[in-house]
């Protein structure tokens, strides 16, 4: 299954984390070209400065399914308060993905604060294909273990808004994937926008982070 693989069981979620005792590498300016956009039932949209200098072939991947319009439509299946919203299964059950290969691993020094984005793998670290996580509080345990590919600097609260469960009752969904460069119209009716991408020298940043809330540890896979 393309699941986050809980060899995070590990991860006791209820332990307060500090995103800042990792120092990850010096962000380059953001730019449209590198800029995922989400648009979310949960009502806005999310902006995602992609690293294609720290994790080429990932970002790669994800502007090709993007502008294939693959994620449109798609669910978080699996959603754990206080860890992390992961999505981009077609399935919508974690075993899914894309037609084209699974990808040779980019594991960095980039790490899984709050608003990180990474690709989600089965046990082989080079299956990561379609889908991703995105951390809703830090998870700094599993760095270098998963590939991350960018961090969200607009929209987080609508990240957070994601239905929470395993699978959610009511899964939100990715109503539209698309990169800032090709400017596509909002897909949610009256959905708050993010920030202005047209700026190239805007920086990668996003709110302070939160420590995890005190929940059980990750169920193992079933």
């Amino acid at each position: 299954m393309r699941f986050l693989w809980t060899a995070v069981t590990a991860l006791v979620l209820g332990s307060v984390v500090n995103a800042q005792t990792a120092a990850p590498p010096v962000a380059p300016p953001l730019t449209a070209e590198n800029t995922l956009v989400l648009d979310l039932s949960t009502g806005g949209r999310v902006m995602i400065a992609m690293r294609p200098d720290i994790a080429p072939k990932h970002v790669e991947r994800i502007k090709t399914l993007a502008r294939q319009h693959f994620y449109d439509g798609t669910t978080f299946h699996r959603v754990i308060d206080g860890f992390m919203a992961q999505g981009g299964d077609p399935l919508g059950t974690g075993t899914g993905g894309s037609k084209l290969p699974d990808l040779k691993a980019e594991f960095n020094d980039l790490p899984h604060v709050r608003g990180a984005v990474a690709m989600a793998r089965a046990g082989s670290v080079d299956s990561a294909n379609s889908q991703f996580y995105i951390c809703l509080a830090p998870a700094l345990k599993l760095d270098r273990n998963y590939t991350v590919w960018g961090r969200v600097v607009s929209g987080m609260e609508f990240v957070d808004a994601i239905e929470k469960g395993e699978p959610p009752a009511n899964p939100s969904k990715i109503v539209m994937a698309s990169i800032a460069a090709d400017k596509v119209a909002l897909a949610v009716p009256g959905a708050v926008t993010g920030m202005d991408t047209s700026t190239p020298t805007l920086p990668m940043t996003i709110a302070p982070a939160v420590a995890p809330a005190a929940v059980a540890p990750a169920a193992p896979p079933k």
